[in-house]
């Protein structure tokens, strides 16, 4: 049982540690995207084409947060269970 446990404490670390390694990737690159934008138009309030990439990763880095925080809570079919039990007259 304690096996268990540990493998699940083991895959919540990994999945956090990847997602601060994806947050840190997903601040860099922007930060670099909005440098370009900003050097080749003067952010003279010309088209702000970085918001298309920012939107579109930082969706796909809340679902990662989800899964990374709060995934064991959300989709635990023990939580599910003991709902379903505590519900029965």
């Amino acid at each position: 049982m304690d096996n268990m446990h540990n493998n699940e404490l083991w895959e919540t670390a990994r999945r956090r540690a990847a997602f601060k390694k994806s947050l840190t990737s997903y601040f860099l690159v922007n930060t670099f995207l909005i440098g370009i934008w900003y050097f080749t138009t003067g952010g003279n309030g010309q088209h702000f084409w970085p918001i298309w990439p920012i939107l579109g990763w930082g969706l796909g880095l809340a679902f990662q947060y989800a899964n990374a925080y709060m995934g064991t809570q959300i989709f635990s079919a023990e939580k599910e269970y003991e709902k379903l039990k505590n519900q029965q007259p």
